[in-house]
């Protein structure tokens, strides 16, 4: 391990079957004043809203909804949602939801009491909060970010397409607490279950593709990669299986609460790549990752080619015999390949509506990071949209 780093995960989870129980415990910890957050209604469909509403009224509390967060949040949802938690007096707030939910929570429980305009202190001076910070607390309903368990939130400005995050360094945006019942995964569609899989399979890669020291956090790493290849194809097969769904939600818990970030450097421009795509198009979040995926990794390939064999041999059991490092990497890639075809990921951008003439504004809206085995220049940026059109 190289480096010096702290470790620190404030969040309580609350995992299983009857996690929903343990609401009420967490609720008599905060004020009456709760806002309940969530997205297009389907927690009202499949009956999770009815379950939390009537738990929220067993403990007395005084209850303001900010409904409608969409898969990509923007900016003027979440001035929406400042005004609505300000005028209730917040306390705390609930998230009920995926990750987009709970990135939207976490932004807006660091602006109620920020006199700044959010977007231009948070996501383009990327400050930290200088105000009080309202608890976040989540049901979760959807796997893939990780955002339960730390404390990053994405917003989109359309106008601007642009779409940005920010991993804040203060441990009180983190949840107080998570609820993670399996099940309430399960009616989810094909289409996002897959997308959610593959971002956590992509979380993964961009903190396992920097560095070459003989690294814990790569062993965890390569660990979670393989019990996500194992579990995708049988939740794939059947959406209902319990142990293959329980293992997708723990796992994109653990793919992103920064334990295998420990003694890495972290790549990251898969998402820089992604959320350009997201940010022109509105497309679902795990799906502009795979579209963008494979090319770039082929793009660094020879940059990084250490890890990318170990990654062909660990992951993916290419067999090493009477072949090059070049050969075994790229095999492991293919392997990657085959398997996303398999779930039915999206390789190519232009299946999500990019064209040709948004090139300009995905080079631009793509930000550049230099925590990867190659800072890319822009020219490098388009090539890669191009190979990935």
């Amino acid at each position: 391990m190289l480096g010096n780093f702290t470790y620190c995960n404030p969040t309580k989870l609350y995992f299983g079957k009857d996690a929903l129980e343990n609401l009420h415990g967490e609720l008599q910890k905060y004020g009456k004043k709760i806002v309940l957050v969530y997205g297009g209604g389907s927690i009202k469909k499949n009956g999770i809203y009815d379950d939390v509403v009537k738990i929220l009224q067993d403990e007395g509390k005084d209850v303001a909804e900010i409904a409608g967060v969409m898969p990509n949040p923007t900016i003027h949802k979440l001035r929406e949602g400042i005004d609505i938690a300000r005028k209730h007096g917040v306390d705390l707030i609930l998230a009920v939801g995926g990750g987009s939910v709970i990135d939207y929570a976490k932004a807006l429980a660091v602006s109620v009491h920020c006199d700044e305009d959010p977007w231009d202190k948070y996501f383009i001076r990327f400050e930290e909060p200088s105000c009080d910070i309202v608890p976040v607390g989540d049901v979760l309903t959807m796997v893939g970010t990780g955002s339960e368990m730390n404390a990053g939130s994405v917003i989109t400005y359309p106008e601007k397409k642009l779409k940005i995050d920010h991993v804040f360094a203060d441990e009180s945006v983190m949840p107080r607490f998570s609820i993670m019942n399996p099940v309430y995964t399960m009616t989810l569609p094909k289409y996002q279950m897959i997308a959610g899989i593959y971002d956590i399979f992509n979380h993964i890669c961009e903190q396992y593709f920097s560095g070459e020291d003989d690294n814990t956090s790569d062993y965890l790493a390569e660990g979670l990669m393989r019990n996500v290849i194992e579990a995708s194809r049988k939740a794939v097969v059947d959406p209902t299986d319990y142990e293959a769904r329980s293992n997708l939600m723990w796992d994109a818990t653990w793919a992103l609460n920064t334990l295998i970030a420990k003694g890495k450097s972290m790549d990251w421009m898969v998402h820089m790549l992604g959320q350009a795509v997201g940010a022109c198009t509105n497309a679902t979040h795990g799906m502009t990752l795979s579209a963008v995926s494979l090319p770039y990794y082929r793009f660094i390939m020879k940059d990084g080619l250490p890890k990318f064999v170990r990654f062909a041999k660990a992951v993916w059991n290419v067999d090493a015999d009477g072949r090059s490092d070049e050969e075994i990497a790229a095999a492991g890639l293919e392997r990657m390949k085959t398997w996303m075809q398999e779930l039915g990921l999206v390789l190519h951008i232009k299946e999500l509506g990019a064209t040709e003439d948004m090139l300009d504004d995905l080079v631009n809206g793509t930000l550049i990071l230099d925590g990867g085995y190659r800072v890319l220049t822009k020219d490098e940026i388009r090539d890669i949209f191009r190979q990935a059109m």
